[in-house]
């Protein structure tokens, strides 16, 4: 990561166009490698993904949403086990998504809603009588009962105002049942487990889909 923004600078005013090319696929990898998907390390990107750069028109077509989620639902599972210590992944999607539904433990802004969502925390916020102690943050959770978990948060008239119609127009999509498939990483997003999240019936969930096979296929 370091050595990519040694190597690429800034381009000038006077750049040729094969400069701003080269220092715009390095300024995607940095993000890809330290904010999107970053590894463990925090410090390298896989090379693979300037296979996906090499033409720009191309990669806007990609689902990158799906390769996200996929890469973060994997290490969320991997991070269960108990000899796991460290976690990679977008993990500042799962702030937001905890802020909005676990009421108790987010920050206090008073900034109104703007979209993205996650953008309310960008401001100066209060943290006041929020634990920081894991022990006491798991201490906190026991305690709350069912009702303490808000389950359709995007319901509030306030948020729903600054979220763009083109999201809105087929809340079917939102609890679809598909395979994320990022290179080794297949995940299936599974919102059959989460149906009282989008006002349906919520069922007894079946066991998990088993997707070993698809894991023992290599780059």
């Amino acid at each position: 990561m370091g050595w990519l923004q040694d190597t690429f600078p800034e381009p000038r005013d006077d750049s040729i166009d094969v400069e701003r090319v080269r220092y715009a696929q390095a300024y995607i990898l940095q993000i890809l490698g330290g904010y999107l998907m970053p590894g463990k390390s925090q410090n390298l990107v896989h090379l693979m993904w300037l296979l996906k750069l090499i033409d720009f028109r191309v990669v806007g077509e990609l689902s990158w949403g799906s390769a996200l989620l996929s890469t973060l639902y994997r290490e969320m599972c991997r991070a269960t086990q108990p000899n796991k210590i460290k976690i990679r992944g977008c993990l500042s999607l799962l702030h937001p998504w905890a802020w909005f539904r676990f009421l108790f433990l987010h920050s206090q802004v008073n900034h109104p809603h703007t979209f993205p969502l996650l953008t309310r925390w960008n401001h100066s916020a209060s943290y006041g009588g929020i634990p920081t102690a894991l022990e006491d943050i798991w201490l906190l959770l026991d305690q709350r009962s069912e009702a303490h978990f808000k389950w359709t948060p995007y319901e509030d008239l306030e948020i729903r105002a600054v979220i763009s119609d083109e999201f809105l127009q087929n809340l079917n999509i939102w609890h679809i049942r598909v395979p994320l498939v990022n290179y080794a990483t297949v995940e299936m997003h599974q919102t059959n487990k989460v149906l009282r999240q989008f006002r349906f019936r919520q069922l007894i969930p079946v066991a998990s889909e088993v997707l070993d096979d698809q894991y023992k296929i290599d780059l």
